[in-house]
């Protein structure tokens, strides 16, 4: 067998298995006999040997770019695997805030105060939220209210309570106002902005809210694991307001601290 029919050999096999993946497989032939046909056919060229070796390189070349681009469809797959992943927990946080900001809104919905309900009588002082004569202001601020209880627009209820408390400065409907704020960057776990409200509806001290805002600063408080805080405003709520609802509530909290 001369040299070129031993590095024929090798290379029929080699590209046969290269082709494996490209092409159908071929009947398998008897090795001695293409043996005994190529030496029977004479020497083979130099020019067969080099057309199998190039032929050998594109096959090789040609499995190894399928190769490059199923790893860059499966490294694509998993990033958009990464991002659906992290969209739906984006969604069901956003969802689950929008449910905690209804829950909180319906609890004070549920609890209706006089003050809000009935216009005061003449010879009472009024009071944060009371009751005002001004017909634009008593509308804008329904208008703010429903946007929450209504419409469950809550993003909009926001933007009109803080354009109510910038045009109405001085309404008696300022502490209310607060509050809804309060209630609203509570629920969308916004604490610091959420705590200067409720700040705010304390500094009214005949405030019907002043209460419920105390016992929202003890909440945050203990949500941030500052439960010195959160003693502190429960405690104010227990003490100022013995006999409520609300001081109800501030003793469950104190035992869970």
């Amino acid at each position: 067998m001369n040299s070129n029919l031993k590095r024929l050999i090798p290379l029929t096999l080699l590209v046969s298995a290269a082709g494996y993946v490209v092409a159908a497989p071929a009947p398998v032939s008897d090795l001695n006999a293409s043996s005994h046909t190529a030496t029977s056919a004479g020497p083979i060229s130099e020019s067969s040997i080099e057309r199998l070796e190039r032929l050998l390189r594109n096959r090789t070349q040609v499995q190894l770019q399928m190769q490059q681009q199923l790893d860059q469809i499966a490294q694509e797959l998993s990033e958009l695997r990464g991002t659906v992943e992290r969209n739906s927990y984006d969604l069901n946080q956003m969802l689950e805030r929008q449910r905690e900001l209804y829950r909180e809104l319906e609890n004070v919905r549920s609890q209706p105060t006089t003050a809000e309900t009935t216009p005061k009588k003449k010879d009472e002082k009024p009071s944060g939220g009371a009751y005002t004569s001004n017909a634009s202001e008593n509308a804008e601020y329904q208008s703010a209210v429903d946007l929450i209880l209504k419409e469950k627009d809550y993003t909009g209820a926001i933007a009109s309570f803080k354009a109510f408390l910038t045009k109405y400065p001085k309404s008696v409907y300022t502490p209310n106002a607060h509050y809804w704020l309060g209630q609203l960057f509570y629920a969308q776990k916004k604490d610091v902005e959420a705590a200067k409200d409720f700040a705010a509806v304390v500094a009214f001290t005949d405030s019907n809210k002043r209460a419920d805002a105390l016992l929202k600063l003890g909440d945050i408080a203990k949500r941030n694991k500052n439960n010195a805080a959160a003693k502190k405003y429960y405690q104010q709520v227990v003490d100022g307001y013995p006999d409520t609802t609300t001081a109800q509530q501030a003793k469950k909290n104190l035992k869970s601290l």
